[in-house]
């Protein structure tokens, strides 16, 4: 494949490195990124068996960005900038760590030749991952994660301790649940896909490189018969023009279901202020509700002074929305949250405001007559929170941000831990 010169207006630099499938080259005006060219190639077993297909390198980038925007709304922190032609996308230039991270939901593949008794489809709960030894003279051996601690790899600063393989592990079986619960909505189940990881000038690990048809295996209908991935290809003794088309009919499939992967749920969080002095206390719910990624409002009401009111702008939300959180900011004798909650099969939960007398006030959310159901919480953030646990049954976005909050909880707790642990070494 012809150097080119300049793509999408983005003038080339020095070809960094040339694939099977792409082609990565510097961009001298934006030293800090790199373009990503796709080729019209297919291969398998390590390029023994490889095809040219006109259009590929369409589809697979299409398919690469529809699929990292999926990743990158969840708040899955990722290389993947844009993309800019048919067949190019710009990324964060990275130091690729030489592993390929593979989860598996259903034994099958070389899993069961690695594994003999285990019979194909056997179901693993949690995912099962694998990391391999990017080698194709040595057919890339599976690794133990002691191999890749004890390699003792490098890269823009960065030692690949036993912190940083627990983080990737763990954002490697995220991003495939992100993913399973998305194609679940177009009744496709993900068997299992590969992923890598790099490392920007920052040392930040970040998940590059490309996921498109050549890095999953996607059943519809839970089906093995109607595999639409390249395991197809990888099937064929002898590849006909036919087949070939096939398989690209597959991969164009893939691309353009994944326009309809976005959550169809309706949702909305509903904060309820018994009175406009709480406002503060309310944006503070609204703020950490929306980078969860939650579609929040803001009313002012009061149970006791205009209960007809409230209950009809609590119908309102219930006739336009399939997903609601009702959230009762109300302090002395909490009369909103246990109204909206006699009154809806919503889940209602109370927040009162800060005051002199919180304790009173929690009170009052706690003691609520029988036969209702409100949760009451102090914090804010907690609010936030809980509301996004509930919406997140419903809608993946959601429960894939909050999975993300947990796991860079972690991270920063180990990063912490590191540290301190080495003030007491000096």
């Amino acid at each position: 494949m012809a150097a080119p010169k300049e793509v999408a207006g983005c003038k080339l630099g020095s070809l960094i490195i040339e694939g099977k499938t792409k082609q990565v080259f510097d961009l001298p005006e934006q030293p800090e990124q790199c373009i990503l060219i796709n080729k019209d190639r297919i291969t398998a077993g390590d390029g023994v068996k490889a095809h040219d297909m006109e259009g590929k390198a369409a589809i697979s980038n299409q398919t690469n960005a529809k699929v990292f925007e999926i990743l990158k709304a969840a708040g899955i922190k990722t290389a993947f900038v844009k993309m800019v032609s048919a067949t190019a996308f710009i990324s964060k230039k990275c130091d690729m760590v030489p592993i390929e991270w593979v989860t598996r939901r259903l034994a099958t593949g070389s899993f069961l030749k690695r594994n003999p008794g285990v019979p194909e489809g056997f179901r693993f709960t949690p995912p099962k991952q694998e990391t391999f030894f990017k080698d194709d003279a040595n057919h890339d051996p599976q690794w133990s994660e002691e191999q890749i601690v004890s390699a003792k790899f490098n890269f823009n600063g960065l030692l690949i301790g036993q912190n940083e393989v627990d983080y990737m592990r763990q954002v490697t079986i995220l991003v495939f649940e992100i993913l399973e619960k998305a194609w679940a909505l177009r009744d496709c189940a993900l068997i299992d896909m590969k992923i890598e990881f790099g490392v920007d000038s920052d040392g930040n690990i970040l998940l590059a490189d490309v996921i498109d048809s050549d890095s999953w295996r996607l059943w519809p209908s839970g089906d093995k018969r109607l595999m639409v991935d390249k395991q197809v290809y990888r099937n064929l003794s002898n590849v006909t023009a036919a087949d070939l088309d096939t398989v690209k009919r597959n991969f164009a499939w893939v691309k353009d279901q994944l326009d309809h992967l976005k959550p169809n749920v309706h949702h909305k969080v509903v904060i309820f202020m018994g009175s406009p002095a709480d406002v503060e206390h309310c944006k503070k719910i609204a703020k950490v509700a929306k980078e969860l990624g939650l579609d929040v409002d803001m009313r002012v009401t009061s149970a006791h002074k205009a209960t007809e009111e409230t209950l009809h702008i609590m119908q309102q939300y219930e006739d336009t929305h399939g997903a609601l959180v009702f959230i009762a900011v109300a302090g002395r004798s909490n009369g909103l949250g246990p109204v909206l909650s006699g009154n809806t099969s919503y889940p209602v939960i109370n927040c009162p405001p800060p005051s002199d007398k919180l304790v009173q006030d929690i009170w009052s959310s706690l003691s609520v007559p029988s036969g209702l159901g409100c949760a009451t919480v102090i914090y804010p953030d907690s609010a936030a929170l809980m509301a996004a646990q509930i919406i997140g049954i419903q809608d993946y976005i959601v429960w894939a941000r909050l999975r993300v909050k947990q796991l860079e909880m972690a991270a920063s707790l180990r990063v912490a831990d590191k540290k301190i642990r080495n003030l007491s070494l000096e």
